[in-house]
């Protein structure tokens, strides 16, 4: 499909004009980003002028704060951005300030983690905290820490081994053998009533909240500390972490290259992130065309 190419269109108002929102919320990974992690020249104006017309945008990302580089620079007006699926709202602008945190108590995190090594054996296990990452001596390195604490999770876990007790953001779980899917529902039937549990990698690797700490969640306080509803917000994604905010925002699209759990959440449908499909919808509704017509 081209860059231009065929989107369904969005829920609109009566007279066939979807209002254009107050706020644009997107992932980011296989969404805003190419699969360079790149940021489009294309992406980049699109956003600017989204900002210029007065439209608040929010990055909200699984990524934890110390990979928000990649868009920094783009970060206009508020630099705020939702990280760690909900649990951190960072100040860019700040250094990557936490603003906010929803932690995961170590408690709970203990719990998933007795639970699912009984679920699923072969379990591993990383902990990500505003600190940064720790993990198991088996869990797949995917990104090298030189800083890392290597133990168990039960170690990890406890305050004792963490001098600074510093807040637990999320629990990461890899599966070795179990399908993506097939470990996410596995993992949120015998755990999901201690935790919130969701995944946006290709691999069998789950990320594990506080109950009720989600996207979604993150994005609806700050849209209500700004006096925005959910039918001012137009929100995109790619993968299960982002099927909260599709389902809360008013309008949102599933990227061409989402999971079909997205695809089924979403009012609406763009093409693929490396046809910059942020880009098109931003550019569409700034134009004047309300959402996207069936071309």
């Amino acid at each position: 499909m081209g860059e231009d190419g065929a989107v369904t269109s969005a829920p609109q108002r009566p007279d066939g004009q979807t209002p254009t929102p107050r706020l644009i919320a997107t992932d980011l990974d296989g969404t805003l980003l190419r699969d360079d992690k790149s940021v489009s020249p294309r992406t980049v104006a699109a956003l600017a002028a989204a900002e210029a017309a007065g439209i608040v945008v929010f990055f909200v990302t699984g990524r934890p704060a110390r990979w928000m580089d990649v868009v920094s620079d783009h970060v206009h007006g508020h630099g705020l951005a939702i990280c760690a699926n909900g649990a951190a709202v960072v100040d860019l602008h700040a250094g990557r300030e936490f603003v906010q945190v929803r932690a995961l108590p170590r408690a709970t995190a203990l719990t998933v983690v007795e639970t699912l090594r009984g679920a699923a054996p072969g379990t591993s296990f990383a902990v990500e905290t505003t600190a940064g990452i720790n993990y198991e001596p088996l869990y797949p390195p995917f990104f090298q820490d030189p800083g890392a604490q290597v133990a168990t999770a039960e170690k990890l876990l406890s305050v004792e081994a963490d001098d600074t007790s510093a807040p637990v953001l999320k629990l990461l779980a890899h599966h070795g053998e179990l399908t993506p899917d097939e470990f996410l529902a596995l993992a949120r039937s015998a755990a999901g009533h201690h935790a919130s549990i969701t995944r946006s990698s290709p691999t069998a690797l789950l990320e594990i909240s506080e109950l009720g700490v989600s996207k979604a969640s993150t994005l609806a306080l700050c849209c209500a500390e700004r006096g925005i509803s959910p039918s001012e917000v137009v929100a995109f994604g790619d993968m299960p972490n982002d099927v909260e905010m599709l389902s809360w925002a008013g309008t949102s699209y599933a990227m061409g290259n989402a999971h079909p759990d997205v695809i089924a959440a979403a009012s609406g449908r763009t093409v693929a992130n490396n046809e910059d499909g942020v880009a098109v919808i931003i550019e569409r509704m700034l134009a004047g065309l309300g959402g996207p017509q069936q071309l």
